[in-house]
């Protein structure tokens, strides 16, 4: 299939064109990496966009459940929902369980979804390295939501934030000293922080957790891109399908006020803005695996540890050379 044809299947919503791209994009191969630009910058003139939601929680707090649930919810009023379910790498290994999609299997095989596990391959704040071109590659294909999923909640989650339009936090009913150990940073970034498990025995204690995190966020400095109110917390039982639609509607008019306000385009160029620093940092990195950079790397490290130099000059005489 040629670069022409690709992109036409893959604007045409082709889902198998739309794996087959991502899967360029995730390729390190050089004559790939120059396929995948030329890919991307043809798809973007068409100028789609979809809804961009980050979500993350820690580890068992459901949220393939709530995912599969969320996007049956959003495909049955007729959208189309793309998910970026990323899996932890081994840090050891490299390797990855990639089990999201059968974790989802009832919105695996719903026309209007498409459903992409991806290795995290240890990058920091738990999405993987093509994340970004791969959203651009979903809402291309005419995906009006696009789901992306962290790892969990981990050293960076600004990073997912960087990349989507809502942050979602997804927690646990828990008691009150569970709330210390939420880091205030990842606070501070949640749109919505939604309580999942709000039913049965454990839905005293979700309504607690809710009014517990309520208070916590009326705490935090208000943002100039949130309206009144904003951000919320709110109760959700993903298992018995039971407060989806709320939060949905929560979500459609956050994104409406930021239209309106200006700030959801202006959080757009921000983000190209940082994806173009994170590629030029990431070209440099690549630049000193190559084999004469790695030698040289490696003599320089050997005459720091013989005491011959500082870390400091051979660095500055590394970075010379690397301009030069």
């Amino acid at each position: 299939m040629t670069e022409d044809d690709l992109s036409d299947r893959l604007l045409s919503g082709d889902r198998r064109a739309l794996a087959r791209a991502i899967t360029l994009i995730e390729s390190a191969r050089p004559d790939h990496r120059a396929a995948a630009a030329q890919l991307l910058e043809r798809v973007s003139r068409a100028g789609r966009e979809a809804i961009r939601i980050g979500l993350s929680g820690t580890p068992g707090v459901g949220k393939s459940t709530f995912i599969e649930s969320f996007g049956l919810m959003l495909t049955g009023q007729g959208l189309k929902v793309a998910v970026l379910a990323v899996d932890p790498s081994s840090a050891r290994s490299g390797g990855s369980i990639l089990g999201d999609k059968t974790r989802m299997e009832r919105l695996s095989r719903d026309p209007s979804a498409f459903i992409r596990p991806s290795p995290s391959q240890t990058h920091l704040g738990g999405v993987a390295r093509r994340t970004r071109e791969a959203v651009m590659l979903c809402e291309a294909a005419g995906y009006d939501v696009v789901l992306i999923e962290t790892v969990g909640v981990g050293q960076s989650e600004t990073v997912v934030a960087e990349m989507s339009d809502i942050f979602v936090l997804l927690l646990a009913p828990a008691g009150g000293d569970e709330l210390q150990g939420v880091k205030r940073g990842i606070m501070e970034i949640a749109d919505l922080i939604l309580v999942n498990k709000a039913d049965g025995d454990l839905k005293p204690a979700a309504m607690r957790t809710r009014s517990d995190y309520a208070g916590a966020l009326r705490l935090l400095r208000k943002r100039a891109q949130d309206p009144e109110g904003f951000p919320k917390a709110l109760t959700v039982s993903a298992l018995a399908e039971d407060g989806l639609s709320a939060a949905w509607d929560e979500i459609r008019t956050l994104v409406a006020w930021r239209r309106a306000e200006g700030h959801f385009a202006a959080r757009r160029v921000s983000q190209a803005q940082s994806w173009f620093v994170e590629e030029v940092k990431q070209g440099l990195l690549a630049r000193l695996l190559l084999p004469a950079n790695r030698a040289l790397m490696e003599s320089f490290a050997h005459e720091v540890a013989r005491g011959e130099i500082t870390p400091t000059v051979a660095a500055a005489r590394m970075l010379a050379r690397l301009g030069g």
